[in-house]
């Protein structure tokens, strides 16, 4: 374990002056800042991802069709099917909220198993128009928080002016990889993770290798001069996100980096309600192969997907984010209780 004491008081207002920021931002465009539950009834389904669980039980007794006693609930890890929810209904077309998320186990000099995220989504809207969005919103906090567009991470200057750089995944790996993933099935993959001096796993399968080769090769290489939109993930890691039209190989999402960081994952989101069960239930079975709980899907969350048509949405670390703009190096040098500090894992 690493090093690490609580953020200062100088954090704290940086902290406090970075949501001023975003919140005047996201309401300039006629954003909504809206609330959802913490506590949830259905986990998401991401495979890698463990949620903290909690229990219901009312004190009084409940009338018949009232809430089951007890009930299994979940700390969410993201806001992002309850948002869709609201993105179906009247009124909320453009909401946004800051959100405490929790996430069982990440603890890293960049990983906090309590952070803080920013969701926002536009309905209609998609993966480009709320990459020009965020840019914009993320220039706006670097000239409020510090007077210029510049930042600094690991001893290098970085330029926050909008507009980002763009790079789809078939271009990054090119360029820092040598050849395109995309054609390749996982053995030739494999033998080409083994020509750039990467050893995967004998059973890695396609996706394995990708993220190792996206982790090894690709994202050191991001975001160094300035932040850098990862754009077209192979169809595969879709998650909520459409298929393009152009080339049903990858998914309208983006990952943002910067100064070695993961800032952001945004999409242009699946409206399609058949498409988003059977990739959650594909989930489920992934989840089960990998010894993990498997959730109920949330039939709520599906019922509304129809009601959407069109939207983009993204979700921002604003840890990160504010570790970025004041040029912390870790994620405890922006928590005033940083879980390496308070779980007594810090070595002082």
């Amino acid at each position: 374990m690493y090093n690490s004491m609580p953020a200062t008081a100088a954090a704290a207002r940086a902290r406090a002056a970075l949501y001023r920021s975003l919140r005047a931002s996201l309401e300039a465009r006629g954003s909504l800042e809206v609330e959802t539950p913490i506590a949830v009834p259905f986990a998401g389904q991401e495979p890698h991802l463990r949620p903290f669980e909690t229990r219901f039980t009312p004190d009084l007794p409940i009338p018949p069709g009232g809430i089951e006693s007890p009930r299994r609930l979940h700390l969410h890890t993201s806001p992002e099917y309850a948002m869709k929810r609201l993105l179906a209904r009247e009124g909320f077309g453009k909401c946004h909220q800051i959100a405490r998320v929790f996430r069982d186990g990440e603890i890293s000099r960049t990983h906090n198993p309590e952070f803080t995220l920013l969701e926002f989504y536009a309905a209609p809207g998609s993966a480009d128009s709320i990459m020009r969005d965020l840019e914009e919103l993320i220039q706006e906090a670097a000239q409020n928080l510090n007077g210029n567009t510049q930042a600094s991470r690991q001893k290098r200057r970085l330029e926050l002016k909008a507009p980002f750089e763009r790079l789809t995944c078939q271009e990054a790996f090119e360029r820092f990889a040598g050849f395109d993933p995309l054609p390749l099935d996982a053995d030739a993959l494999s033998q080409a993770a083994r020509t750039v001096g990467i050893r995967p796993a004998a059973d890695a399968n396609w996706d394995d290798l990708f993220t190792l080769l996206l982790m090894e090769k690709v994202e050191p290489c991001l975001g160094i001069d300035r932040p850098t939109y990862l754009t077209h993930y192979p169809a595969s890691q879709a998650a909520l996100a459409r298929l393009s039209t152009n080339d049903p190989r990858v998914a309208e999402r983006f990952e943002l980096y910067a100064g070695g960081l993961e800032l952001a994952n945004g999409f242009s989101e699946l409206c399609d309600a058949q498409e988003q069960r059977q990739r959650l239930s594909e989930e489920q079975e992934l989840r089960r192969s990998l010894h993990r709980d498997v959730f109920p899907l949330d039939e709520k969350f599906l019922e509304a997907l129809p009601r959407i048509r069109e939207a983009g949405g993204v979700a921002v670390g604003l840890d990160r984010l504010l570790m970025l703009l004041t040029g912390a190096q870790t994620i405890a040098d922006v928590l005033l209780f940083p879980a390496v500090v308070e779980y007594g894992a810090a070595r002082r």
